[in-house]
């Protein structure tokens, strides 16, 4: 039961940091270079979305699942994308 709590409050956690970071349109590496738009942070946040409300509270629901395991393991590799992305184009510095 442990890794599906984890694996919910991650994803919300993403899916309120790509909300928050949608609403600006972002310097020129991270929007222009890098394809980080509002529209791609929506997406993302999105997804965080679907993966705390629908895959881990039916985890969470489901006896015994040995597939939460599994389930976090493919959040934390969505999550590792969505941070590099990111990262990759969070300084705005272009001076």
């Amino acid at each position: 039961m442990g890794w599906d709590i984890a694996g919910a409050v991650a994803s919300i956690l993403l899916a309120l940091a790509a909300a928050a970071r949608s609403r600006s349109a972002g310097g020129f590496y991270d929007a222009e270079v890098y394809g980080m738009t509002p529209r791609s942070h929506r997406r993302y946040a999105l997804i965080a979305s679907v993966f705390a409300i629908a895959f881990f509270a039916v985890a969470g629901w489901w006896p015994r699942s040995g597939a939460t395991i599994w389930l976090f393991a493919a959040f934390v590799l969505f999550a590792v994308f969505y941070l590099t992305s990111y990262l990759r184009g969070a300084y705005e510095s272009d001076d």
